[in-house]
């Protein structure tokens, strides 16, 4: 026969639970108490277990459940509640996380005791489990009433902290960590009721210490200061505060203290931006970058303010070169260019060591430092376009390495700055014709012109502008070598056919028509000696081939003459057009201004340009009646006999031409031809497209080159239209059809 099990009554039961509970209350209360041994703690959950399993009316389940929860409640109102009331500040901090701390002590114990009621009867009832209830009832009791005076002490000690102040940070970690605990895995509690506070603390706080700071600090100094006190944030969200509130904290610390006062603070007078890049403070504007660059759009707005001071102190670099120029007898390139140019690129190489260095080439940086050098490289010097100012500075230093005799290797390092300076223009197709025609007259007239330098520069262009941009010019190159390997093969005929020998050396440069600048011809009556010349190398020619035709410029050709006067034999160095005009004067003692027009075929223009520069200029080697300094119809000339020099050679110069208009309208007349072509390749392509989507794909090709007019575009569709390349739809006016 099995053994009755004798049943327990309630009041029975519990007594035997609060002699249990009773100990409890004492070893948390640190009165003298050994503590619960094996046999204690399986006393009581047993009496808890068969109070439970009793049959009927006897299973005291939910009677133990309710008086779990009025113990802990119990305990709450008559102790712990009076203990808080009583204190202040930080004791009642301390009190509080002493509190909090015996409290979950206490849930743990009772937990245990009761732990038959967890696994079945709050299971099978779907109730709060035993830790929940111990936690509710403290959240409801004690966090309710004192959580706002804990958040306000906890404030005061960390602004206590930031002043400077020693404060016990291991008793704020515990006190802030009871808002995280009451959310019982949420962080709302934690949110609501403490970091709210301490977020709008903080930005009180660095409001008013960044007002005044700003008042008396330097930038770096209050950059300094800012740095420290992000870090020590840092910190304090480290030691004492969530993780969750570390990007929150710092955020507003970095707006008060950085965002609010950038332009301020950047701009200071004594110590701002401006001053820190004159006065090269590396080291602070690396913190200006590092400690921006944590802030959202933080480095937008320094970015903003580097464009805005680099933009100016170029723009005043140009505006002295512009005021310089206007101070010159002439508006063309004379010589600005050599100055401005070098301090453009010295401004240039001071800026990209900061990109590099302090804003660890940033995109931000250097988009700020692109948009500030395309304002500046695209300004006009005393009316003359930057893309020819930049056209002769190149020219400048490939012909004798420039002003400076620079050596080889610094002549590629400047070489580098200009094609680096040449991204910046808008009109480098502009650039382009300006630095072809000096080429041209490089390769033609330069004795000391480097080779290497030339391909070179052309290599880089290459590379950065593409092929079509350098594909005249190094057409230019090597027409210069086929032009001395031809030149070799003339004079080896000269030498197998004495008897078509002009009598004096000639030279003949064989250059092909579609690389080369176009260059004025007139229509001159030679004399005897130089037609003969012409006919024979024409001659020579044409037994070398028979599918070229030989146009001749004479405007770039140069002769050599023994002019023999009284005093002494002089050779002159002078134009084909001034040879023509001199040699008159060995059959007529006198011309007039008419006669020498009608014997050499010349317009006035050109005639009065080349009689100026024999007659009126530095060597006079034609006398003019009546004497003056400008050319008249009604002039008379005739040799003048007594002319002389200290030297045996000169170079009779003439009057120089300004050919900038006549770029201009090259680079015009270029530009319709690579809009026409950019057209045709996206209709080719697309087939059918919009009008808008025309437009703005032919601006996106084209802007590698040039900024195109979109009214230009417009009058080019509309030609290619009427040429039958493409055709509007009928039935929709804004697309367009590719006609095959």
């Amino acid at each position: 026969m099995g053994q009755e099990i004798k049943l327990i009554e309630f009041d029975q039961g519990w007594a035997d639970m609060q002699k249990g509970i009773s100990k409890l209350k004492r070893l948390l209360a640190g009165e003298a108490e050994t503590p619960f041994s094996t046999r204690e703690y399986m006393t009581l959950y047993t009496t808890i277990y068969n109070m439970c399993i009793q049959k009927g009316p006897y299973d005291h389940s939910e009677q133990l459940y309710n008086k779990y929860k009025e113990t802990l409640e119990e305990y709450i109102t008559s102790t712990v509640l009076p203990s808080l009331r009583e204190k202040h500040d930080k004791f009642m901090l301390k009190e509080l996380v002493q509190r909090w701390l015996n409290h979950k002590l206490m849930v743990k114990w009772l937990v245990r005791f009761f732990h038959y009621l967890d696994r079945y009867f709050i299971n099978r009832r779907s109730l709060p489990t035993l830790n929940v209830v111990g936690l509710t009832c403290f959240l409801d009791l004690v966090y309710e009433e004192m959580h706002s005076k804990v958040k306000d002490v906890v404030l005061v000690l960390i602004d206590q902290e930031r002043e400077g102040e020693q404060i016990d940070r291991t008793l704020l970690k515990n006190a802030v960590a009871i808002f995280v605990d009451m959310g019982m895995g949420e962080m709302n509690r934690y949110q609501n009721d403490f970091e709210v506070y301490l977020l709008q603390g903080t930005t009180s706080y660095y409001s008013r210490k960044a007002a005044k700071w700003i008042g008396e600090d330097t930038c770096p100094n209050y950059l300094l200061k800012a740095e420290e006190c992000l870090k020590k944030e840092a910190d304090r969200v480290y030691n004492y505060l969530h993780l969750t509130t570390e990007t929150k904290l710092i955020e507003k610390v970095q707006h008060e203290l950085l965002v609010v006062y950038v332009t301020q603070l950047l701009e200071k007078e004594d110590s701002g931006i401006k001053v820190l890049f004159r006065d090269d403070k590396v080291d602070v504007h690396c913190r200006i970058y590092l400690l921006y660059n944590k802030i959202s759009q933080g480095l937008e707005l320094v970015a903003n303010v580097f464009k805005q001071h680099v933009t100016a102190e170029g723009t005043a670099l140009v505006q002295q070169a512009d005021a310089a120029a206007s101070n010159q007898a002439s508006n063309a390139p004379g010589g600005h260019e050599q100055v401005l140019i070098p301090k453009i690129i010295e401004l240039h190489d001071k800026y990209m060591t900061y990109l590099n260095s302090c804003f660890q080439g940033h995109n931000q940086f250097q988009k700020a430092l692109k948009e500030a050098f395309e304002v500046i490289c695209n300004k006009t010097v005393n009316g003359n376009p930057s893309a020819e100012i930049l056209a002769s500075f190149a020219d400048h230093v490939l012909r004798k390495g420039g002003s400076e005799k620079l050596g080889d290797d610094d002549i590629e390092e400047r070489l580098e700055k200009i094609v680096k300076l040449l991204d910046y223009l808008i009109d480098k197709d502009v650039f382009a014709e300006f630095y072809r025609k000096k080429l041209a007259r490089r390769l033609l007239f330069d004795r000391i012109t480097n080779d290497d330098h030339e391909r070179s520069i052309l290599s880089k262009l290459k590379q950065q502008c593409g092929a079509p941009f350098t594909s005249k010019m190094e057409g230019m190159v090597t027409d210069v070598v086929l032009a001395k390997e031809n030149q070799a093969s003339f004079q080896e005929y000269l030498r197998n056919n004495p008897d078509v020998h002009p009598g004096f050396d000639f030279t003949a440069t064989v250059l092909t028509t579609g690389f080369w600048p176009s260059y004025k011809s007139l229509n001159i009556i030679l004399p005897t000696e130089l037609v003969k010349c012409v006919e024979v190398f024409k001659g020579f020619y044409e037994k070398k081939t028979k599918h070229r035709k030989l146009t001749w410029i004479h405007s770039l050709g140069t002769c050599h003459i023994n002019g023999k006067f009284e005093p002494k034999q002089i050779e002159l160095i002078v134009s084909i057009y001034q040879a023509s005009v001199l040699v008159l004067f060995n059959e007529s003692g006198r011309l007039s201004y008419s006669e020498i027009v009608s014997q050499l075929n010349l317009t006035h223009e050109d005639t009065t340009r080349l009689l100026h520069s024999l007659s009126c200029a530095k060597y006079k080697i034609l006398n003019k009646e009546p004497s003056s300094k400008s050319i008249s119809q009604s002039d008379t000339f005739e040799f003048n006999p007594k002319f002389t020099d200290k030297l045996r050679r000169i170079k009779v110069p003439l009057p120089p031409v300004d050919d900038r208009k006549k770029v201009v309208e090259d680079v015009s007349k270029d530009r319709r031809y690579a809009i026409d072509a950019a057209v045709v390749r996206i209709m080719k392509s697309r087939k059918v497209i919009s009008h808008q989507q025309l437009i703005s794909e032919t601006v996106e090709q084209l802007s590698r080159t040039f900024k195109p007019d979109i009214k230009a575009i417009k009058k080019r569709i509309e030609d290619l239209i009427t040429r039958d390349y493409m055709e509007r739809d009928p039935d929709q006016p804004t697309m367009f059809r590719y006609l095959a």
